[in-house]
């Protein structure tokens, strides 16, 4: 059951090689993961009017790239960070960053920061030293996470069997689930304190906790 807390567990795809049949399979999950909970059509409409001309946008936990991929044919300046190497398909126009979330060293150069259920995985402390690299340069930080909540347990345990997920993919969505995140707190731990930043944070019924921090003028 999902508690009042964040618990954070191991993901097993972590332990996998890329190419293991396991990890495609989980890839293959993950894709229809997203388009049940509109992740990809929420951030293509988000973002164009956040971003301003110009300005290059981040993209925290690349992996394959399809949401970046989403985003150029939007018009949008998206570069990739991740511990993966750069997808084949990624155009030589964007900048693929192989290097891990918490050492990158080049945050100021982007003002508007992004990421796709990547900050879940992450301690709260972790969160606390990249919101203390952010805050500084970023303008913008949007953030699409899975929800702490049984209902999504509930729903994902239902809705997995129908989709074919495998057993990397109900055990890692279990333990995003709980390591996700309720109200305010993923804007409290990377320090967005009000004063300087307009939040908005929302859930969606399908399971998904989006955030909007904008720095204020």
């Amino acid at each position: 059951m999902t508690g009042d807390l964040r618990i954070l567990q191991p993901e097993l795809l972590d332990s996998l090689p890329p190419d293991h049949p396991d990890a495609l399979h989980n890839r293959r999950d993950l894709r229809l993961t997203n388009f049940a909970m509109g992740n990809f059509r929420w951030f293509a409409r988000v973002l164009p009017p956040l971003a301003r001309p110009g300005e290059r946008v981040l993209e925290l936990g690349a992996g394959t790239g399809e949401l970046g991929f989403r985003l150029h044919r939007r018009g949008l300046a998206v570069d990739g960070l991740d511990r993966w190497t750069r997808p084949a398909s990624w155009a030589a126009a964007h900048a693929w960053h192989r290097a891990d979330v918490e050492l990158f060293p080049a945050y100021a150069d982007y003002p508007v920061v992004i990421g796709n259920l990547i900050f879940h995985q992450f301690s709260d402390d972790t969160l606390a030293a990249l919101g203390a690299k952010l805050r500084p340069t970023a303008r913008v930080i949007v953030a699409c996470e899975p929800v702490r909540r049984r209902l999504s347990q509930i729903l994902f345990a239902t809705v997995a069997p129908l989709l074919g997920a495998n057993d990397i993919s109900r055990h890692d969505a279990r333990v995003s689930i709980a390591a996700g995140f309720r109200g305010d707190e993923l804007p409290l731990v990377l320090g967005l304190d009000v004063a300087t930043w307009n939040c908005r944070v929302t859930t969606t019924f399908r399971g998904a906790y989006r955030l909007i921090a904008v720095r204020r003028s």
